[in-house]
């Protein structure tokens, strides 16, 4: 692993490849974001990696050693964990040209050849990690409105006890309080429509 250590604000990048100089150059091209970068030598280890951490991204190679590029995405895609997590395989110049859509029906987000443009790659990479940080983000609220609905809840909870507690006067009184707020609200409105 290289780079920062995975935190809540950064975005991990899986690098899979069984080709040292091919991790080496993914590394050089994706540096700049400045997020961390984790490698993986077989589709093995990608499976490890993800069962570990969270990735915003997996970048994959297609053609490896024993477990290949398109089994590799067909096993990610059924891990509840890292089944929506985007993949982008990367293949040879020399490749079948079937390659691609085989790639895609494997479930993945895009596909790149090598030798492929640093600019474009780091460009759909950075598209991912933002995408990844407004889902986080999004979990947080939701996470946050959940618990604000939890505590509402709550309080709700104990005034329906307080008001049973306090017998059929209270309820008549609040229910009489209730139905003057409503003729106010009433009131309000009949005012603004004239």
């Amino acid at each position: 692993m290289s780079g920062k250590t995975a935190t809540m604000d950064h975005a991990s990048i899986l690098l899979v490849d069984d080709m040292e100089d091919n991790l080496v150059a993914l590394e050089s091209v994706l540096a700049s974001l400045d997020e961390p970068l984790v490698r993986a030598r077989s589709g093995e280890e990608a499976m490890r990696a993800l069962l570990r951490q969270p990735f915003a991204v997996v970048l994959l190679d297609v053609r490896m050693p024993g477990m290949d590029g398109f089994e590799t995405a067909s096993r990610i895609k059924r891990l509840d964990r890292a089944k929506d997590t985007p993949i982008i395989f990367l293949n040879g110049p020399d490749s079948d040209s079937g390659y691609a859509f085989r790639g895609y029906a494997t479930g993945a987000a895009d596909f790149l050849t090598k030798p492929f443009d640093p600019w474009v790659l780091r460009a759909k990479v950075s598209v991912f990690l933002d995408l990844h940080r407004k889902n986080r983000q999004l979990e947080r609220m939701l996470a946050r409105e959940q618990e604000c609905l939890g505590q509402i809840a709550d309080r709700l909870s104990s005034i329906e006890e307080e008001l049973r507690r306090g017998g059929p006067n209270e309820l008549a009184v609040l229910g009489g309080q209730l139905a003057r707020i409503e003729d106010a609200l009433d009131e309000l409105l009949r005012g603004r429509d004239k």
